[in-house]
């Protein structure tokens, strides 16, 4: 059931046509294992808080450090050092109350995977490196867990969801790339703004996905340039 202060919190979707107390309730009943709190995860967990969606929780290692803040929002100045999953859990439990996070300084691990993910509905892959991001693909396609992928380079990012009734992302990325292919940011330079989008896309998608509405991620690789703000699909 949806409370009074949760009919009020929410009444702008709720008054949407689509969305009615039965989404609303979906997502309340929910719970979401969001990996990785950098500029991504910064980009989709005030969303996926603000939204309703009943149990969040964040998986990261690491702390946080003067460079993150260009990108990274949840955090202050006043935060460096301090856990980033900590921190932003304390920041989305302050903007919703009503909702349950958790935060946990630990990386996803071969050793911890299945039992993480098997306590949720669906992953957001908020992660900044391959190994992670096979490691939570082989363990979404053995548990039949959706995950919702993202990713940037760049001046590009990129964004899908994968689950049980379509194509894995090893499906579309058969053999994870060395470093060498692919540089990491610290190499080649990200704009904030881009991880904030994706991330924000990532939410967007979880929603969707989670409420029962169809969406082109969920059939295809979404591909967007901020440059000249081109937007893409390429359906698997």
């Amino acid at each position: 059931m949806l409370s009074d202060l949760e009919f009020e919190r929410y009444r702008k979707q709720l008054n949407l046509p689509e969305w009615r107390k039965a989404q609303q309730m979906r997502l309340k009943e929910s719970k979401i294992l969001v990996v990785g709190a950098g500029g991504l995860g910064c980009g989709a967990l005030p969303f996926l808080a603000a939204a309703g969606v009943g149990s969040i929780t964040i998986l990261d290692a690491d702390v946080i450090e003067l460079s993150n803040l260009a990108r990274q929002v949840l955090y202050k100045t006043e935060d460096l050092g301090v856990s980033k999953a900590f921190k932003a859990a304390e920041a989305l439990q302050a903007l919703n109350p009503t909702i349950v996070i958790k935060g946990i300084a630990e990386n996803l691990t071969a050793d911890n995977a299945s039992s993480y993910i098997a306590h949720h509905d669906l992953v957001i892959d908020c992660t900044d490196n391959f190994k992670t991001r096979y490691l939570i693909n082989d363990t979404c396609v053995a548990l039949e867990k959706p995950f919702v992928y993202g990713a940037i380079h760049a001046w590009e990012g990129q964004f899908a969801v994968f689950h049980p009734a379509g194509p894995s992302y090893r499906s579309l990325f058969p053999v994870e790339p060395s470093s060498q292919e692919i540089p990491a940011c610290d190499e080649v330079g990200v704009l904030g703004v881009l991880p904030g989008i994706i991330g924000l896309l990532q939410a967007k998608e979880a929603i969707f996905y989670l409420a029962g509405f169809e969406s082109p991620a969920q059939q295809g690789l979404m591909t967007f340039d901020l440059r000249d703000m081109r937007l893409s699909s390429f359906r698997l």
